[in-house]
């Protein structure tokens, strides 16, 4: 699936000019890589949020447009204001096709999802990797070494010498619980809540003091020329 990306060129340059260009709808960016010359750019505002919310446009190789010419990059980086659904800043990498990429790319489970740091030549590079689950036993663990990864496609070396857990499946702590309930012979069970609805309600509160702290005082915005 080809995801296209239309670019023009950015003249001016400063936090003026960047401001300038974000209120009329556009967002300042960079294209770098490729043993060429980084070059200032500005895309539009509505289209990049929108390619921002699918999945595959941070995984995949983007066809952008640029003086008319097609040039393949990946998103590196973008920058997202604060509390608004607004992009600050994006930047974008030139692609050679000789040489391996790295990047993220998301794993696919049944009711889960997860990221696997990868490399591979660019026309390689999948969307996404599936991970069969079907096979799986209780108390069975999948590791980076088991996946199995598309043609060209392989973990970068520091996962596979480590080789960590991908996925592990478990009795659910609830179900123990229900079953030691049930089995001992006592008709009232007096007891604390449960760790990890306390450490539930802790994280949530605190999330409301980071949130009220945050519409009180606006960060600093960081913006790149």
């Amino acid at each position: 699936m080809k995801i296209e990306v239309t670019a023009f060129p950015r003249a001016q340059h400063g936090s003026g000019a960047s401001r300038r260009l974000r209120v009329g709808g556009r967002v300042p960016g960079i294209i770098y890589g490729a043993g060429r010359d980084a070059r200032n750019v500005e895309v539009d505002h509505h289209t990049l949020l929108r390619q921002l919310k699918r999945e595959a446009f941070h995984a995949s190789i983007l066809d952008l447009t640029l003086d008319g010419e097609r040039i393949q990059v990946l998103l590196r980086d973008y920058q997202m204001h604060p509390w608004r659904q607004q992009v600050m800043h994006v930047d974008f990498q030139r692609v050679d096709k000789n040489r391996k990429i790295r990047m993220e790319i998301p794993l696919h489970f049944i009711n889960a999802r997860n990221e696997l740091d990868i490399q591979c030549l660019p026309d390689d590079l999948p969307e996404f990797i599936e991970v069969d689950l079907s096979n799986m036993e209780l108390n069975q663990t999948l590791h980076v070494n088991e996946l199995v990864m598309p043609k060209g496609v392989e973990a970068v070396s520091r996962l596979k010498h480590e080789n960590p857990a991908v996925v592990s499946v478990h009795v659910p702590k609830e179900i123990v619980i229900e079953e030691e309930a049930a089995a001992a012979p006592v008709t009232e069970i007096i007891g604390e809540v449960p760790v990890e609805g306390a450490e539930g309600a802790e994280t949530a509160a605190e999330g409301e003091k980071k949130e009220a702290a945050t519409e009180k005082k606006e960060p600093a915005k960081k913006e790149k020329e």
